[in-house]
């Protein structure tokens, strides 16, 4: 199996002010007024995916299809907080991530993350055709 250019280590880091929209009481997982759940591990998500996919060959993209990780912190509106992915396996079309999640102040997050590489065209035909 082609390893499609991507190589152990290549890495990403996504960045945010914590708004209102982003916290738990808006997102409705939770009552308080801090960064959701969800919404760290879409940054964990999307970090992995921009490591990646700019490097695969045109037509093909990677899906998110499981994630292993902890909330450690609580991050306050109107903090920065970020969220790191580190490709640390290959497995055929199968890539896994080291996941990590931080604020100002400490790591608020981490685990890991698989994402799976497809033929773009084929899972849209396919998850359309249901």
């Amino acid at each position: 199996m082609e390893n499609f250019n991507l190589k152990i280590g290549m890495k990403s880091k996504i960045e945010i002010i914590v708004k209102q929209k982003d916290t738990a009481e808006e997102f409705g997982s939770g009552g308080v007024k801090v960064l959701a759940t969800p919404l760290m591990i879409g940054l964990m998500e999307k970090a992995a995916m921009e490591a990646v996919d700019p490097h695969l060959p045109t037509g093909l993209a990677t899906v998110g299809t499981n994630v292993n990780v902890s909330h450690l912190g609580a991050t306050p509106v109107d903090m920065k907080a970020y969220a790191t992915a580190e490709l640390i396996d290959i497995n055929g079309k199968k890539l896994t991530f080291k996941v990590e999640a931080f604020d100002e102040k400490e790591m608020i997050g981490k685990g890991t993350h698989d994402r799976y590489i497809i033929d773009l065209e084929k899972f849209i035909s396919k998850a359309i055709s249901k």
